[in-house]
């Protein structure tokens, strides 16, 4: 089985990004991009409507990486050290050397090939630095933007799984895409 250890945290860079750790200094912005209806029409998760559930998502990620059971990082234009998304590894186990991957940036940057630039670095880490063998990003079959991001990077389609998952009264339905350690690998050659 893996030992999994964010410690100490470990920033990662593309070329134009530093993925930095989340910290109290960005509550604004985590409420502005978990408090968007918009952006978070395929999370199936209540909206932030406050500076203290802010905090509270902050403490949330924070634990996660003190207890070693998830991992999130702050996406920022390098020389600019303003939270523009969250991106992170969740749901690791370490029995399968499995994760899933998450990610949200804010409405302003949609479009501009942020996150594929992330999801690249934070891969990347998952591999290397965790030893996974595989990752997993589970989205909302009508998050067509998020399904093209996935293929960009060399996700495959794994499964749809129907209405298995229930919030605020519906049932949703969720697609899991995957990348595996060998064809990540041969991305890189």
């Amino acid at each position: 089985m893996l030992i999994i250890n964010f410690h100490p945290f470990k920033n990662l860079e593309t070329n134009r990004l530093l993925l930095r750790r989340v910290s109290t200094d960005d509550v604004a912005e985590v409420m502005e991009l978990r408090g968007d209806k918009e952006t978070m029409k395929y999370i199936p998760r209540p909206l932030v409507t406050n500076k203290d559930e802010a905090l509270e998502h902050i403490k949330m990620i924070d634990d996660k990486i003190e207890s070693n059971i998830g991992i999130n990082w702050a996406i920022t234009v390098k020389g600019n050290p303003k939270l523009i998304g969250i991106i992170g590894h969740y749901r690791i186990q370490p029995e399968n050397h499995r994760c899933e991957i998450g990610y949200m940036i804010l409405k302003e940057y949609w479009g501009k090939g942020i996150i594929s630039d992330a999801i690249d670095v934070v891969l990347k880490y998952g591999f290397e630095d965790l030893h996974m063998h595989s990752i997993e990003a589970v989205i909302d079959p009508d998050n067509v933007a998020s399904e093209k991001v996935l293929l960009k990077n060399n996700f495959v389609k794994e499964a749809h799984i129907l209405e298995n998952e229930l919030y605020d009264g519906k049932f949703w339905d969720t697609v899991i895409y995957s990348i595996l350690k060998r064809n990540f690998n041969m991305k890189l050659k």
